[in-house]
């Protein structure tokens, strides 16, 4: 099974992802540290910058994450993923493993509560730069058009991590029953 988690920087995917893939045992694939490596590997910089090969760490994610599945290993799947084309993508990795897809969007309903958190945030990873909240909130983010699970987590990280436990949960016994 793939779990892919999106959403606007900042509002606890990564914290999600850990909790998520820790209670159910699986991958947690996550796209900032393989742009980070990328980043300060040199190869970045290299190729002539993010703008010369912007979609370079989701591509190295897919293939990764198709690995994983093609292994027998659930994935849980972290990036902003902000775009129709890469949640396609998502997509066709799950349907080429022949895994099912659980597409969760990640949001925080509070403004203010958001805010605070990118603006508290430091990089945990080597070559990551988290952005500003000026840069959050003018990131292209296309509305989905596909059914999702939508968790909030203004309301608490904890209740979004059991709403997405107990989906995966319920799409699993989908396998086994």
């Amino acid at each position: 099974m793939l779990v892919v988690l999106s959403g606007l920087p900042g509002v606890g995917k990564t914290t999600l992802a850990r909790r998520v893939s820790s209670a159910v045992g699986a991958v947690h694939v996550r796209l900032d540290t393989i742009e980070a490596a990328l980043t300060t590997s040199g190869v970045i910089n290299a190729s002539g910058g993010w703008s010369a090969c912007p979609d370079a760490g989701y591509r190295i994610a897919y293939a990764v994450t198709a690995d994983f599945l093609n292994a027998g290993h659930d994935v849980v799947a972290d990036s902003v993923n902000p775009l129709a084309v890469t949640r396609q993508a998502w997509a066709d990795a799950a349907r080429a493993a022949d895994a099912l897809l659980v597409d969760v969007e990640v949001v925080c309903s509070d403004r203010d509560l958001h805010k605070r958190w990118v603006e508290a945030r430091s990089s945990d990873i080597e070559g990551l730069t988290v952005p500003t909240w000026r840069q959050v909130e003018d990131r292209a983010y296309e509305p989905w058009s596909t059914g999702i699970i939508r968790v909030d987590t203004a309301a608490g990280i904890d209740q979004a991590a059991a709403a997405i436990i107990a989906a995966f949960r319920r799409r699993q016994a989908t396998i086994v029953g």
